[in-house]
């Protein structure tokens, strides 16, 4: 470092796994940028693996259950009482807040009223969805706005918000080789999408995705059902092989018991982790609403999207929520690529017939969903953010 230069001291902020990831690749850009940087802040794992000085770690804040997220809310007072302290003793020069827009919109208006600090939020809250009253605080609280959809664009240009669409960071996790349509015409013949040689089996029968989510409620509501429609389809497909994902945390004795209900485990092949595994196997998915379905996009995988909750939950959530689609990959192209059977059409019937429907013009499926690799843009979404965050600091 040169001595005769300040070195700069940034504050990173999240509270969930999946902004633990993006904060860390940001951090990795950032650091290429200057070396020197002091990168302090609330995360996790992957933060900490990028060499930030973690004050305060986010396992004790992204706790699920009923007891633990009694627990939860001492926690989060900690984390904010430890933030405070560190703007105390260790002031920033930016804070870059990722997601988790309960704590992070407090800790900027906690920033603005007491200091004068710029604030970057870098994956911002889904004000498109639910909450657009967040913008006013957005705009209140925050200096610049790095979005990473681009229907977010003029949301934020309505608002009179400083922001730029710098890219899905998505995109860096799947670059266009993994892309179907791509694979097709690189892979030798006779050689499938996962590299698996050509056979038989194979040939005669589809293999499926089964993606449920990874929270119990939504394994409890929608595991049974997919096993249901994946039954269905055996019943007419004999050779058909189904996979079915077992997220990175959930027990697995919680999935194998559920499939052993229905007496056929040998139908169904059970695989943790991340879903690029399935992916690569798979000519199809069945899979609850969430990011995972955009990911499956970016590959252009043709997915039946599905999601059921209690009818209360749902009719709230009708009217809280104010978009059309429930996928985002539907959303960013502004129209239905991913067919969504939700609620009481989420049965095992009307999927089983969807799934019969797509096997039959795969090939059209996949082609569609190139449209949304085009909509997100180049990668790179760290970097652009990274160059956005330095040019923030005083």
């Amino acid at each position: 470092m040169n001595l005769f230069v300040k070195q700069r001291k940034i504050m990173v902020l999240t509270g969930e796994p999946s902004g633990d990831l993006h904060a860390a690749s940001l951090v990795k850009a950032m650091k290429k940028i200057d070396p020197d940087l002091y990168i302090s802040g609330i995360g996790g794992p992957c933060m900490e693996a990028a060499k930030v000085d973690i004050f305060f770690p986010i396992e004790k804040l992204s706790a699920m259950g009923v007891t633990e997220v009694i627990f939860q809310f001492r926690y989060i007072k900690q984390a904010f009482d430890t933030f405070k302290s560190r703007l105390r003793t260790h002031p920033p020069d930016l804070i870059i807040l990722i997601d988790y827009p309960g704590f992070n919109l407090k800790a900027a208006r906690y920033v603005k009223q007491k200091y004068d600090i710029p604030i970057l939020y870098y994956i911002t809250p889904k004000v498109w969805a639910w909450k657009e009253s967040r913008l006013k605080q957005i705009k209140r609280y925050v200096d610049h706005a790095a979005l990473i959809f681009p229907f977010e664009e003029k949301l934020y240009k309505k608002a009179k918000i400083p922001s730029t669409y710098v890219g899905n960071p998505l995109m860096d996790d799947y670059p266009d080789h993994l892309a179907k349509p791509f694979l097709r015409k690189t892979l030798p013949k006779g050689l499938f999408s996962d590299g698996s040689v050509l056979d038989q089996n194979r040939l005669d029968g589809p293999v499926i995705g089964l993606l449920p989510g990874s929270r119990k409620a939504e394994i409890t509501n929608l595991l049974g059902i997919m096993l249901e429609t994946a039954l269905k389809i055996y019943g007419q497909k004999s050779r058909v092989k189904f996979l079915v994902s077992a997220a990175s945390g959930i027990h697995l004795d919680r999935i194998h018991k559920i499939i052993c209900t229905y007496n056929r485990s040998d139908l169904f092949e059970v695989i943790q982790g991340k879903p690029m595994e399935i992916f690569k196997r798979s000519d199809l998915l069945i899979a609850a609403s969430g990011t995972v379905t955009l990911e499956a996009a970016l590959c252009c995988l043709p997915t039946i999207i599905i999601y059921k909750m209690s009818p209360v939950s749902y009719r709230m959530a009708k009217l809280l929520v104010k978009v059309k689609y429930a996928g985002l990959a539907n959303l960013i192209a502004g129209r239905e690529l991913m067919p969504e059977l939700l609620q009481e059409d989420a049965s095992a019937e009307k999927i089983s017939q969807k799934a019969f429907d797509m096997l039959a013009d795969l090939k059209n499926y996949e082609d569609q969903l190139l449209m949304v690799r085009k909509l997100l843009g180049a990668p790179g979404a760290s970097k652009r953010a990274a160059r956005i965050a330095l040019d923030l600091v005083k």
